[in-house]
Protein backbone atom coordinates (compact mmCIF):
# COMPACT_ATOMS: atom_id res chain seq x y z
CA UNK A 1 0.00 0.00 0.00
CA UNK A 2 1.12 3.64 -1.25
CA UNK A 3 1.77 6.83 1.21
CA UNK A 4 1.01 9.85 -0.16
CA UNK A 5 3.73 12.18 0.62
CA UNK A 6 3.61 15.10 -1.62
CA UNK A 7 4.28 18.67 -0.47
CA UNK A 8 0.52 19.02 -0.27
CA UNK A 9 -0.15 16.04 1.54
CA UNK A 10 2.69 17.08 4.00
CA UNK A 11 0.79 20.50 4.70
CA UNK A 12 -2.45 19.21 5.56
CA UNK A 13 -0.80 16.77 8.07
CA UNK A 14 1.20 19.97 9.75
CA UNK A 15 -1.89 22.14 9.71
CA UNK A 16 -3.97 19.38 11.29
CA UNK A 17 -1.28 18.82 14.06
CA UNK A 18 -1.03 22.31 14.63
CA UNK A 19 -5.44 22.61 14.66
CA UNK A 20 -5.23 20.10 17.12
CA UNK A 21 -2.24 20.88 19.49
CA UNK A 22 -4.66 24.40 19.45
CA UNK A 23 -8.05 22.39 20.74
CA UNK A 24 -5.86 20.85 23.28
CA UNK A 25 -3.84 23.85 24.52
CA UNK A 26 -7.67 26.00 24.51
CA UNK A 27 -9.47 22.80 26.72
CA UNK A 28 -6.83 22.85 29.24
CA UNK A 29 -7.08 26.71 29.60
CA UNK A 30 -10.78 26.36 29.96
CA UNK A 31 -10.49 23.43 32.46
CA UNK A 32 -8.55 25.74 35.10
CA UNK A 33 -4.94 24.86 34.08
CA UNK A 34 -3.78 28.09 33.76
CA UNK A 35 0.45 28.90 33.83
CA UNK A 36 1.51 32.33 35.54
CA UNK A 37 3.72 34.12 33.84
CA UNK A 38 6.33 35.55 36.09
CA UNK A 39 7.22 38.71 32.75
CA UNK A 40 3.62 39.86 32.55
CA UNK A 41 1.94 39.31 36.20
CA UNK A 42 2.02 42.37 38.72
CA UNK A 43 3.42 40.53 41.62
CA UNK A 44 5.41 41.13 44.64
CA UNK A 45 8.68 40.69 45.08
CA UNK A 46 9.38 38.65 47.60
CA UNK A 47 7.91 38.18 50.94
CA UNK A 48 9.72 39.87 54.06
CA UNK A 49 10.65 36.26 55.21
CA UNK A 50 12.60 35.29 51.90
CA UNK A 51 13.92 39.02 51.93
CA UNK A 52 15.38 38.34 55.44
CA UNK A 53 17.15 35.08 54.42
CA UNK A 54 18.94 36.94 51.53
CA UNK A 55 20.07 39.38 53.40
CA UNK A 56 20.83 37.00 56.63
CA UNK A 57 22.49 34.82 53.82
CA UNK A 58 24.26 37.75 52.26
CA UNK A 59 25.62 38.78 55.58
CA UNK A 60 27.25 35.44 56.15
CA UNK A 61 28.82 34.71 52.57
CA UNK A 62 29.99 38.78 52.89
CA UNK A 63 32.04 38.22 56.08
CA UNK A 64 33.27 34.67 55.56
CA UNK A 65 35.02 36.35 52.31
CA UNK A 66 36.47 39.42 53.98
CA UNK A 67 37.70 37.25 56.51
CA UNK A 68 39.26 35.11 54.00
CA UNK A 69 39.86 37.84 51.34
CA UNK A 70 38.32 35.17 49.04
CA UNK A 71 35.69 36.37 46.57
CA UNK A 72 34.38 32.83 45.84
CA UNK A 73 33.24 32.63 48.87
CA UNK A 74 30.43 35.58 47.94
CA UNK A 75 30.46 35.41 44.80
CA UNK A 76 26.85 33.86 44.64
CA UNK A 77 25.02 36.79 46.51
CA UNK A 78 26.07 39.86 45.16
CA UNK A 79 26.31 41.31 41.33
CA UNK A 80 26.29 44.46 39.63
CA UNK A 81 28.12 47.81 41.02
CA UNK A 82 28.73 46.31 44.69
CA UNK A 83 29.69 42.75 42.68
CA UNK A 84 32.95 44.70 41.03
CA UNK A 85 33.83 46.75 44.23
CA UNK A 86 33.25 44.10 46.37
CA UNK A 87 35.61 41.75 44.20
CA UNK A 88 38.45 44.11 43.15
CA UNK A 89 38.80 44.79 47.15
CA UNK A 90 39.49 41.02 47.79
CA UNK A 91 41.48 40.51 45.44
CA UNK A 92 43.54 42.95 46.42
CA UNK A 93 43.26 41.97 50.11
CA UNK A 94 44.07 38.35 48.74
CA UNK A 95 47.20 39.71 47.36
CA UNK A 96 48.39 42.27 50.39
CA UNK A 97 47.46 39.16 52.96
CA UNK A 98 48.23 36.00 51.06
CA UNK A 99 46.55 34.26 54.99
CA UNK A 100 43.44 36.28 55.30
CA UNK A 101 42.03 39.80 56.96
CA UNK A 102 44.23 40.45 59.98
CA UNK A 103 41.54 43.47 61.24
CA UNK A 104 38.54 41.13 60.38
CA UNK A 105 35.63 42.08 61.80
CA UNK A 106 32.08 40.26 61.52
CA UNK A 107 29.17 42.79 59.62
CA UNK A 108 26.23 43.27 61.94
CA UNK A 109 23.12 44.07 60.42
CA UNK A 110 20.28 45.69 63.20
CA UNK A 111 17.05 47.13 62.95
CA UNK A 112 16.08 46.20 59.25
CA UNK A 113 13.18 47.62 57.36
CA UNK A 114 12.41 46.10 53.96
CA UNK A 115 10.93 47.70 51.09
CA UNK A 116 9.36 45.36 48.09
CA UNK A 117 7.99 46.13 44.69
CA UNK A 118 5.45 44.80 43.34
CA UNK A 119 5.95 44.64 39.57
CA UNK A 120 5.89 42.88 36.22
CA UNK A 121 9.03 41.50 34.82
CA UNK A 122 12.30 40.93 35.94
CA UNK A 123 14.11 41.65 37.86
CA UNK A 124 12.22 41.91 40.55
CA UNK A 125 13.85 43.41 43.46
CA UNK A 126 13.57 44.95 47.14
CA UNK A 127 15.37 47.13 49.17
CA UNK A 128 16.85 46.91 53.03
CA UNK A 129 17.57 49.46 55.53
CA UNK A 130 19.69 48.78 58.06
CA UNK A 131 22.07 49.91 61.08
CA UNK A 132 25.17 48.41 61.02
CA UNK A 133 28.11 48.44 63.22
CA UNK A 134 30.20 50.14 60.79
CA UNK A 135 29.70 53.31 59.14
CA UNK A 136 29.24 55.55 62.04
CA UNK A 137 25.56 56.23 62.31
CA UNK A 138 24.95 55.97 58.39
CA UNK A 139 21.88 53.71 57.36
CA UNK A 140 23.23 50.71 55.13
CA UNK A 141 20.96 50.81 52.28
CA UNK A 142 20.79 47.09 50.26
CA UNK A 143 19.17 47.01 46.70
CA UNK A 144 18.53 42.75 46.16
CA UNK A 145 17.63 41.83 42.58
CA UNK A 146 17.17 38.18 41.24
CA UNK A 147 16.25 37.64 36.76
CA UNK A 148 13.75 34.32 37.60
CA UNK A 149 12.26 32.48 40.17
CA UNK A 150 15.39 29.98 40.36
CA UNK A 151 17.69 32.09 40.66
CA UNK A 152 18.86 33.76 44.26
CA UNK A 153 18.75 37.05 45.31
CA UNK A 154 21.77 39.20 45.09
CA UNK A 155 22.91 42.60 46.63
CA UNK A 156 23.48 44.61 43.20
CA UNK A 157 23.58 47.70 45.23
CA UNK A 158 24.96 49.32 48.69
CA UNK A 159 24.99 53.38 49.31
CA UNK A 160 25.26 54.14 53.03
CA UNK A 161 23.30 57.23 53.93
CA UNK A 162 22.67 59.79 56.98
CA UNK A 163 19.67 58.77 58.84
CA UNK A 164 17.30 61.73 58.05
CA UNK A 165 18.32 61.29 54.65
CA UNK A 166 16.97 57.82 54.14
CA UNK A 167 14.08 58.22 51.45
CA UNK A 168 10.24 57.79 52.49
CA UNK A 169 9.14 55.54 50.02
CA UNK A 170 5.25 55.25 49.18
CA UNK A 171 3.63 51.67 49.76
CA UNK A 172 -0.10 50.42 49.17
CA UNK A 173 -2.49 49.38 51.46
CA UNK A 174 -0.87 45.90 51.32
CA UNK A 175 2.52 47.43 52.20
CA UNK A 176 4.26 46.71 48.58
CA UNK A 177 6.46 49.81 46.94
CA UNK A 178 6.08 51.08 43.76
CA UNK A 179 8.64 50.51 41.01
CA UNK A 180 8.98 53.00 38.00
CA UNK A 181 10.14 51.74 35.03
CA UNK A 182 13.51 53.37 33.95
CA UNK A 183 11.70 55.34 30.69
CA UNK A 184 8.92 56.85 32.95
CA UNK A 185 8.38 60.46 32.16
CA UNK A 186 6.87 61.20 35.51
CA UNK A 187 9.94 62.34 36.89
CA UNK A 188 12.60 65.39 36.46
CA UNK A 189 14.57 62.85 35.04
CA UNK A 190 13.70 59.46 33.39
CA UNK A 191 15.95 57.07 35.36
CA UNK A 192 17.53 55.51 32.47
CA UNK A 193 19.41 59.07 31.76
CA UNK A 194 20.95 59.76 35.34
CA UNK A 195 24.32 57.87 34.74
CA UNK A 196 24.82 59.70 31.59
CA UNK A 197 23.33 63.06 33.20
CA UNK A 198 25.88 62.50 35.65
CA UNK A 199 28.58 61.27 33.96
CA UNK A 200 28.20 64.65 31.77
CA UNK A 201 28.02 66.68 35.09
CA UNK A 202 30.97 65.70 36.45
CA UNK A 203 33.06 66.47 32.69
CA UNK A 204 31.92 69.97 32.46
CA UNK A 205 29.30 71.12 35.12
CA UNK A 206 27.16 72.31 33.11
CA UNK A 207 23.03 72.42 33.31
CA UNK A 208 21.08 72.41 36.62
CA UNK A 209 20.16 68.95 37.03
CA UNK A 210 21.95 68.32 40.14
CA UNK A 211 21.30 70.21 43.09
CA UNK A 212 24.84 71.39 44.58
CA UNK A 213 26.45 68.69 47.22
CA UNK A 214 29.26 66.52 48.28
CA UNK A 215 28.84 64.39 45.34
CA UNK A 216 28.07 66.83 42.68
CA UNK A 217 29.30 69.97 43.23
CA UNK A 218 31.69 69.34 45.83
CA UNK A 219 32.95 66.14 44.17
CA UNK A 220 33.95 68.50 40.98
CA UNK A 221 35.18 71.13 43.05
CA UNK A 222 37.85 68.70 45.13
CA UNK A 223 39.17 66.97 41.38
CA UNK A 224 39.71 70.69 40.00
CA UNK A 225 41.95 71.27 42.95
CA UNK A 226 43.97 67.82 42.49
CA UNK A 227 44.14 68.41 38.53
CA UNK A 228 47.36 70.13 38.37
CA UNK A 229 50.07 69.76 40.71
CA UNK A 230 54.00 70.30 40.69
CA UNK A 231 55.14 67.79 38.23
CA UNK A 232 51.60 65.64 37.79
CA UNK A 233 48.72 65.56 35.95
CA UNK A 234 45.34 64.20 36.51
CA UNK A 235 42.80 63.67 34.08
CA UNK A 236 38.90 62.38 34.75
CA UNK A 237 36.85 60.31 32.32
CA UNK A 238 33.67 59.15 33.30
CA UNK A 239 30.74 56.78 31.59
CA UNK A 240 27.28 55.58 32.60
CA UNK A 241 26.60 52.05 33.00
CA UNK A 242 22.68 51.33 32.37
CA UNK A 243 22.15 47.67 30.90
CA UNK A 244 21.95 44.30 33.00
CA UNK A 245 23.25 44.31 36.63
CA UNK A 246 23.69 47.32 36.53
CA UNK A 247 20.54 48.59 35.00
CA UNK A 248 18.91 51.92 37.54
CA UNK A 249 16.31 50.92 39.89
CA UNK A 250 13.84 53.23 40.63
CA UNK A 251 11.51 53.54 43.54
CA UNK A 252 8.34 55.73 43.96
CA UNK A 253 8.77 58.13 47.01
CA UNK A 254 5.78 59.51 49.64
CA UNK A 255 5.47 63.05 47.20
CA UNK A 256 5.32 61.29 43.75
CA UNK A 257 8.78 61.34 42.75
CA UNK A 258 11.41 58.53 43.05
CA UNK A 259 14.94 57.54 44.69
CA UNK A 260 17.04 55.90 42.13
CA UNK A 261 19.94 53.26 42.25
CA UNK A 262 22.18 53.65 39.37
CA UNK A 263 26.26 53.31 38.67
CA UNK A 264 28.87 55.13 36.93
CA UNK A 265 32.49 54.02 35.82
CA UNK A 266 35.18 57.01 36.38
CA UNK A 267 38.56 56.74 35.52
CA UNK A 268 41.43 59.15 36.52
CA UNK A 269 45.00 58.84 34.60
CA UNK A 270 48.41 60.08 36.80
CA UNK A 271 50.77 61.52 34.59
CA UNK A 272 54.30 62.73 35.69
CA UNK A 273 56.16 65.57 34.12
CA UNK A 274 59.40 64.69 32.55
CA UNK A 275 61.60 64.02 34.99
CA UNK A 276 59.36 62.79 37.51
CA UNK A 277 57.80 60.25 38.77
CA UNK A 278 53.87 59.24 39.38
CA UNK A 279 53.21 59.32 43.58
CA UNK A 280 53.72 55.54 44.93
CA UNK A 281 50.46 54.03 45.18
CA UNK A 282 49.24 52.03 48.27
CA UNK A 283 49.38 48.47 48.81
CA UNK A 284 46.06 47.56 47.90
CA UNK A 285 46.61 49.91 44.48
CA UNK A 286 49.74 48.51 43.68
CA UNK A 287 47.87 44.75 44.09
CA UNK A 288 45.24 45.42 41.30
CA UNK A 289 47.65 47.56 38.93
CA UNK A 290 48.88 45.67 35.42
CA UNK A 291 51.56 46.51 33.75
CA UNK A 292 54.55 49.11 34.54
CA UNK A 293 54.23 52.42 36.17
CA UNK A 294 56.50 54.55 34.08
CA UNK A 295 55.14 57.91 33.34
CA UNK A 296 51.48 57.38 33.75
CA UNK A 297 48.73 55.30 35.50
CA UNK A 298 45.02 55.32 35.40
CA UNK A 299 43.16 54.03 37.45
CA UNK A 300 39.24 52.53 37.12
CA UNK A 301 36.89 52.57 39.73
CA UNK A 302 32.70 51.89 39.77
CA UNK A 303 30.70 53.94 41.55
CA UNK A 304 26.93 53.29 42.86
CA UNK A 305 24.78 56.37 43.85
CA UNK A 306 21.08 56.98 44.93
CA UNK A 307 19.58 59.82 44.68
CA UNK A 308 16.38 61.50 44.84
CA UNK A 309 14.73 62.42 41.35
CA UNK A 310 11.70 65.03 42.34
CA UNK A 311 8.33 64.55 40.33
CA UNK A 312 8.25 66.43 37.02
CA UNK A 313 7.69 70.27 37.22
CA UNK A 314 8.04 70.19 40.90
CA UNK A 315 9.50 73.50 41.89
CA UNK A 316 13.51 73.25 42.13
CA UNK A 317 13.44 70.22 40.32
CA UNK A 318 17.29 69.29 40.70
CA UNK A 319 17.99 65.81 41.85
CA UNK A 320 19.28 65.36 44.71
CA UNK A 321 22.83 63.36 45.66
CA UNK A 322 21.63 61.33 48.54
CA UNK A 323 25.22 58.71 48.90
CA UNK A 324 27.77 57.19 46.79
CA UNK A 325 30.00 54.69 47.34
CA UNK A 326 33.46 54.02 44.68
CA UNK A 327 35.41 51.38 44.68
CA UNK A 328 38.43 50.62 42.65
CA UNK A 329 38.18 47.83 40.29
CA UNK A 330 41.64 48.07 38.37
CA UNK A 331 44.73 50.13 37.39
CA UNK A 332 46.79 50.28 34.56
CA UNK A 333 50.91 51.56 34.61
CA UNK A 334 52.48 52.79 31.35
Amino acid sequence: MSRDRSPRRLRNLDRRALIAASVTALSLTASGCVVVHGEREVLPATTKAEAAKALQEFTTAYNAADKAYDSSLDADHVTGPLGDIDAARLKAGSVTSPDGNPSHTPLKLSDVKYTITEKAGWPRWFVADAAANKGGTARWLFVFTRNGLNEPFQAAYLTLVAPDDVPEFKTDEDGWAEAIAPNSPELAVAPKELSQDYATYLQDGKGKVFADGAHTSGWRTAREKQAKKPGLVRQYIDEPLISGAYAPLALRTKDGGAAVFFTTRHYEKQTAAPGTSVPTQTAAVQALTTGEVKQSLTLESISNEIALDPPKGAAGGQVKLLGRIQGLTAAKGE
